[in-house]
């Protein structure tokens, strides 16, 4: 067996960290994830009547994936075996490929492979496994961070089911942190612990959905806090938040949580909702995103949807690109702040962004349109014998500097500007152009 195996017996489980001790080993010990193991729900199912196909676990640290795997591992009668993706290599999935297959034919013995962080794998190291994965010969169980929409081939992809695992809530946690206290086996039960309420809550709350982090840091704070004369370790919040230290913000910086969060950070700016926009600005600011990337972000808004309606809004981003820049953090957040709260109440409209939108799939459909002749440029020589520029009417030549004249043959608009903000403005001026 390949030396990556992830549940290789390496070391006696009482000198493990809490976090490894306190791994629940049955669906009864299992907290948290409702939607998938409650009663009735697939995975449960699947699980309890050993009927597995390939799966997918996917989601935040800490939620459960290779728990779960674990729970599996200990539940099926099939050959289990895992790896972590991060060390293995190609040699590693053919020697146990060919174990699969020797099994399958002779013993009539299915494969489980567990691979942790499966989106390690490259295109090539996932191709290898293509093949058996499709007919049989192993069932595979991927965990990720990552979406695996992105991180895992199509084809791979297709022959899995995928369950995404959510961060635990912080009732879950609390619970989670009281199971390791009463545990006399492989949690604190044989300590006398005085558990301040809130200090329970404090850890939930830093941990961020995370059972792994809540465990350390009860784990750092029972082993750090010396007991009083009777024995008796006081647990206080003060404790807690020593223990936990800087809550961690779980964002990873270039893959679906960065992309989700800054999702709502624009969803938020333009459904005019300056509370949520400014606590999305402040979760990429707390756990190091670049400002120009929330300004760009703010750039694009500011046009695509809000445009006209408020045309300072992209005066107002631009200069907030620059201030960003000569500011540096982390007083720049505070430019950003304005910036986020002044695009979430200034009045929307996507006119100018569905009028670029709407003449681009014309131009892409039809036939082009050519230059009317009185429009083209008469500059350069030879453009007056082809009649370039003629009948072309200067506009500033005629009263309110504006004259009636075919500056396109098709017909159609593509501008609709709405009647909220400095566009009404635009509609007006329309309606006096007699268009």
């Amino acid at each position: 067996m390949p030396k990556t195996d992830l549940f290789e017996k390496g070391h006696k489980k009482s000198e493990a960290p809490l976090a490894s001790r306190m791994r629940p080993e049955t669906l009864e010990e299992f907290i948290g994830q409702k939607h998938l193991l409650g009663d009735g729900k697939l995975l449960k199912r699947m699980i309890l009547a050993d009927r597995l196909s390939s799966l997918i676990f996917y989601g935040p640290p800490g939620s459960g994936k290779t728990t779960l795997a674990l729970i599996i591992s200990k539940m099926t009668g099939a050959k289990f075996r895992s790896l972590n993706a991060v060390a293995a290599n190609v040699q590693d999935l053919r020697t146990i490929i060919e174990e699969a297959k020797y099994l399958k034919e002779e013993k009539g013995l299915s494969t489980v492979l567990f691979v942790d962080e499966i989106h390690r794998f490259n295109k090539a190291q996932q191709d290898v496994l293509m093949p058996d994965v499709e007919n049989g010969v192993l069932i595979l169980i991927g965990s990720t961070t990552h979406n695996p929409s992105f991180s895992i081939n199509g084809p791979l992809l297709s022959r899995s089911t995928i369950f995404e695992l959510r961060p635990l809530t912080e009732g879950e946690l609390i619970e989670v942190l009281k199971q390791a206290l009463k545990d006399s086996e492989r949690g604190f039960g044989k300590l006398k612990i005085e558990m301040d309420p809130k200090a329970l809550t404090h850890m939930a709350k830093t941990a961020s959905g995370d059972a792994r982090r809540a465990l350390n840091a009860l784990e750092v704070g029972v082993l750090t806090t010396v007991p009083d004369s009777s024995g008796v370790i006081h647990f206080t919040q003060a404790v807690a938040e020593e223990s936990c230290q800087r809550r961690i913000v779980y964002y990873d910086r270039d893959e679906d949580y960065h992309y989700d969060t800054a999702s709502a950070f624009i969803k938020s700016m333009r459904g005019s909702d300056p509370d949520a926009a400014v606590y999305w600005l402040a979760k990429m600011l707390y756990a190091g995103e670049d400002p120009r990337f929330i300004v760009r972000r703010i750039l694009i808004l500011a046009s695509e949807d809000i445009g006209n309606a408020d045309p300072q809004a992209l005066v107002l981003a631009s200069a907030g690109l620059q201030a960003i820049e000569f500011v540096g953090m982390p007083e720049a957040r505070i430019i950003l702040s304005q910036l986020v709260t002044y695009m979430a109440l200034a009045p929307k409209s996507n006119a100018a962004y569905l009028a670029v939108e709407e003449a681009t799939a014309d131009v892409e459909k039809d036939v082009a349109e050519e230059v009317p002749n009185h429009l083209r440029d008469k500059s350069y020589a030879g453009a007056k014998r082809m009649g370039h520029g003629e009948g072309y009417q200067y506009v500033h030549k005629f009263e309110g500097h504006y004259v009636k004249q075919e500056y396109i043959k098709r017909k159609g608009t593509y501008y609709r500007p709405t009647a909220f903000g400095y566009e009404k403005v635009h509609q007006e001026r329309l309606k006096e152009l007699g268009r």
